[in-house]
Parts: C-alpha cells; sequence; structure tokens
C-alpha cells in the first residue's frame, strides 16, 4: 500500500518526494491542474526560498512553543540550502537588504518546477485535478475517497495548507479531516494580511512607503515589528504591517479585546527627536522631512496642531510633546483587514501537541501525519513559512515512508 499525501503545495511536494521510493511509489493528490500555486505568487513572483537564519522566537502558534522549536529545527538552514542547490539545481542568491534567498533567475516557477520534476525522480504518482473528498480508516489502512476514487493508503499525509489567499486552491479541507479524525484545531484566523482603515483616513498619502517600528499590547506582552510600511488606498501594507496583523484578526477570532497599534515612524525615537525639536535650527517641516517622507510630515504637523510655518525656536512646549507622540506614538487608526483573501498565511491549525515531536504522526490516528500551513504555527514574513513547510514535510515523508518501509518487510 502506498502513502498517499493530499495537496502539492510547499509541504507536500517535499512531503511526498521524501516519502516515496522506487519499489513503493507515493501518491500526491492535488485539487489544481499543477500544483504549488502560493510557490508561484510568493517574493512578487520570484519566491523568497529560506530566509537569511531561522528565528523560532518570532513564529506564533496556541501550542506549546517548545514543540514549534524542535520542529523547525529539525532540518538545519544550511541542509535545506544545500538541498535546493544540490538536489533541486536551483541556485540560489542572498539579498542582504531583505535578509532573504531567492532563485538565482527570480523566477519562483523555477523553485515549483524543480519540486515537481523531483518528486517524479522520486516515483510520486501525481493525480492533478483531482479532489480529496473524505479521509477514514479501515482496520490498519486508510482510505482516501477522492473525486476520481478511493485509494487505499498504509499512511496519509494532510499538507492541505489553510485558508489563505483562496484562488491557489487552499480551501481548509485538510482542516475538516483533521476535526473529523478526532483533532483540536486552534481557532484560524488571517495572517500576515494588510490592514484596512475605514474610513480611510490616509488615502491621500497611498503609495507612500518607510520604515518604522509598530508596538502592540497583547494580554499584558508587548509586540512589536520593525520594518516597511506602506500606506494603500484602503489602510496599510508592508512587512512590518504584515507581522503585527495577527495581533488584530486573532483578537476578532478569539473575541479578544482589540489592541491599540502605535507606530513610530522611522529609525528616530523619542530620545533622538527631543533634542531636535529642542535645538534644532529652521522650519520644524524642514527639519522632519530630513528624516520622513514631506506628505507623512504635513499629516503629522497637522493632527499635532502644529503650524506648517513654525520655526523649531518657536515650538511651544504643548506642541513638541504633541509631536513627539505623533512621531513615536502614533496610534494607527485601522477598522479590520484584508482577510484571507490576501493573507500569506492561515493563523491556527492542528494543535502541536497532538502529533508526534519527532515524526509529526498523529497521536489520535496512527498512520496520519500533517505537515505545513495545516499545523498550528506561522513564522514572519520573509521565507520562514516555506522553510517551515520544507523542514515540516520532509520529516513527515520521511517518517511515513519508514513506517510503510517495516511493514512492508522492506527493513
Amino acid at each position: 500500500m502506498p502513502v498517499v499525501v493530499v495537496g502539492a503545495g510547499a509541504a507536500g511536494l517535499v512531503a511526498a518526494a521524501f516519502a516515496s521510493t522506487p519499489e513503493h511509489p507515493a501518491v500526491l493528490v492535488e485539487r489544481t491542474t499543477d500544483g504549488g500555486r502560493k510557490i508561484l505568487i510568493s517574493g512578487g513572483g520570484r519566491c523568497n526560498v529560506l530566509p537569511a537564519a531561522l528565528e523560532p522566537d518570532r513564529f506564533i502558534t496556541a501550542s506549546p512553543t517548545h514543540l514549534l522549536r524542535h520542529m523547525l529545527r529539525a532540518w538545519p538552514l544550511e541542509a535545506q540550502k544545500q538541498f535546493f542547490e544540490d538536489e533541486l539545481g536551483v541556485a540560489l542568491k542572498f539579498e542582504e537588504d531583505s535578509r532573504k534567498y531567492f532563485p538565482a533567475s527570480d523566477r519562483a516557477r523555477d523553485v515549483r518546477d524543480a519540486l515537481v520534476a523531483f518528486a517524479r525522480r522520486r516515483g510520486v504518482q501525481c493525480q492533478f485535478s483531482t479532489e480529496v473528498k473524505n479521509i477514514t480508516r479501515d482496520g490498519d489502512a486508510w482510505n482516501v475517497e477522492t473525486s476520481r476514487d478511493v485509494l487505499t493508503a498504509r499512511a496519509v499525509i494532510v499538507a492541505t495548507g489553510g485558508l489563505s489567499v483562496p484562488d491557489t486552491g487552499s480551501d481548509g479541507a485538510g482542516l475538516r479531516f483533521a476535526e473529523a479524525l478526532g483533532h483540536t484545531v486552534h481557532d484560524l484566523y488571517p495572517a500576515l494580511t494588510p490592514l484596512i482603515a475605514n474610513p480611510p483616513v490616509h488615502s491621500a498619502m497611498s503609495g507612500l512607503s518607510l520604515d518604522v517600528r509598530i508596538r502592540a499590547k497583547v494580554k499584558n506582552k508587548v509586540r512589536e515589528a520593525q520594518g516597511g510600511f506602506l500606506f494603500t488606498h484602503r489602510g496599510y501594507s508592508g512587512p512590518a504591517v504584515l507581522d503585527i496583523s495577527d495581533t488584530v484578526t486573532r483578537a476578532h477570532a478569539t473575541g479578544d479585546a482589540a489592541p491599540v497599534l502605535r507606530v513610530q515612524w522611522g529609525d528616530l525615537d523619542a530620545s533622538a527627536w527631543e533634542p531636535l525639536l529642542t535645538r534644532g535650527v529652521g522650519h520644524v517641516s524642514s527639519l522632519l522631512a530630513a528624516s520622513l517622507p514631506q506628505r507623512l510630515v504635513d499629516q503629522l504637523m497637522y493632527e499635532a496642531q502644529v503650524p506648517l510655518d513654525r520655526r523649531v525656536s518657536d515650538l511651544r512646549r504643548t506642541e513638541r510633546i504633541a509631536l513627539l507622540e505623533k512621531l513615536t506614538s502614533y496610534v494607527l487608526p485601522w477598522s479590520g483587514d484584508e482577510g484571507f483573501k490576501k493573507a500569506e498565511v492561515t493563523g491556527g491549525g492542528v494543535a502541536l501537541d497532538e502529533v508526534d515531536l519527532k515524526t509529526l504522526e498523529s497521536r489520535k490516528a496512527p498512520g496520519l501525519y500533517f505537515c505545513g500551513e495545516v499545523l498550528d504555527a506561522f513564522g514572519p514574513i520573509g521565507g520562514h513559512n516555506f522553510s517551515w513547510a520544507w523542514s515540516t514535510g520532509r520529516t513527515a515523508g520521511n517518517a511515513a515512508r519508514s513506517v510503510r518501509s517495516v511493514v512492508a518487510g522492506d527493513l
């Protein structure tokens, strides 16, 4: 009996390849015509394959965090790089500014196609344009009911992803299967998604971007995100916004109080601005514009009720205090988020403490494995979630292959 892998995304392609041998090829079932759709759109069509370094502490989960850290480190970053370059033949290049690895070709399709080709070389039988209807257990075997037929498997790997970017084929089916088979699925919410402001009070600054630091207090803990910020017609995007967005979306999903987002515009904090606004020369507007975009400066001065023609030497104490708050602790007005349609990943998922730490096999249903986005974990933007997909996919694939081999008497 084969191993059946459900879902041909980043984690599923790797899982199928490692679960397969020429003697016992794995079967990969995918509802789209070609698989790997999120790979194709990632990194602006370039695919941010890996981050500069693994950062387990920046990952989010409702499960015990030590489990997440162990799972993420199961395949070291350097080994993942070697896999892409030596095994797949995809040369990688490192971009210092973004701290990410991209394919040297700058083509995400090269990454997806190389993964599919690798899986086929390993003997994987791909069934594209095939939808999985149900997964049930029958004694020691599993029945995977598809839109074509019923596959009987010794092991099943669920790599269906979550609910993010549904146009790529994500429909939450694997999470429904997990719940039906007795697993806890932690609250689901869109993560790494743009935020909305309604009314769009900053629409006049649409297209403006700069580096910021954003803070949010969640259950007496302060979360911070640092990086690019982009004003949009509907609200806000950019790396810093995406990385902090889960504090908003998770509160909506769980019914918790909505967090207040405070922004420090640019690199200067209050201790750096204070002497400039106290002893600087010339107009306040010019002083601020030396570090921040002029349109933003005009808006902040308007909100702080500081006249645009005010000179630093004439700046009143109350004006300076108000301006410092707008510069370094600006309360960002938001009303919602762009949801799963534009979310890069899904928050929540299958509880990590309900799968084996070393194999990702279900503790509730032996022979069932989970990997990738379907699990309750996600990281910041910048290749971290691909690293999670590659690592958990390999772990689940290796473990499922070993189980099958033992049962088949191959060892």
